[in-house]
């Protein structure tokens, strides 16, 4: 007999949600620092149209697609 625990729709459901919200964050975090960076002469100065065009908010490198996020929750984000 399978002892695995069953998980209920509307838990699924809920877990997803969350998972979405949080990408969704992350995204945002992603555009703000993304916007920072931009801001800075330096990089005016250097990016061309073409490396403008191909800047993206949904770089996931340091995002775990597994569902588990690690946050520092006393830590802040220098981003406003």
């Amino acid at each position: 007999m399978d002892e695995r625990p069953v998980i209920a729709v509307e838990d699924h459901e809920i877990s997803m949600l969350a998972l979405h919200l949080i990408q969704n964050c992350m995204v945002y975090i992603n555009t703000l620092m993304i916007q920072k960076v931009l801001a800075q002469p330096h990089w005016q100065e250097r990016l061309t149209p073409r490396d403008y065009a191909a800047l993206t908010p949904l770089v996931w490198e340091h995002v775990n697609p597994y569902g588990r996020f690690n946050f520092d929750m006393n830590a802040r984000l220098a981003l406003l």
